[in-house]
């Protein structure tokens, strides 16, 4: 069965607009209510910039073999058990007959600090 990419070339650019126009938003809203966070910080504190990938996500895991999955995204069921901490709170999680398939994580990373950032969630623990 061929891989099913789900007209990601569109769907990607869509996610990326979204990205950039929900900082803005997010600035803006602070901004305008006075309380506006330090340097980039009001760009990010709405929580929504990476929404457009992960509906990318969830079509390409609908697309590719788990039309029945079930995807969480709602914060009350994001709560895994982990290794290094008793709870970690994902973005998103797939579910397929019981059976946990992905756990993940969006982050993203916007200007000087990318080479630290980049480091800190790549590199080996320890």
């Amino acid at each position: 069965m061929p891989l099913n990419l789900c007209d990601y070339e569109n769907k990607t650019s869509d996610a990326i607009k979204a990205f950039w126009q929900t900082r803005d938003d997010a600035r803006s809203k602070q901004k305008e209510s006075g309380k506006a966070d330090q340097g980039e910080r009001a760009a990010v504190t709405g929580g929504k910039n990476m929404h457009g990938v992960s509906r990318l996500v969830v079509d390409l895991v609908k697309a590719n073999g788990l039309p029945n999955a079930q995807v969480h995204q709602q914060r009350a069921v994001l709560t895994l058990p982990g290794y290094f901490r008793p709870t970690k709170l994902w973005d998103l999680l797939v579910i397929d007959n019981g059976r946990l398939i992905a756990a993940v994580e969006f982050k993203s990373h916007v200007g000087p600090s990318f080479g630290n950032d980049f480091n800190n969630r790549t590199g080996s623990p320890g």
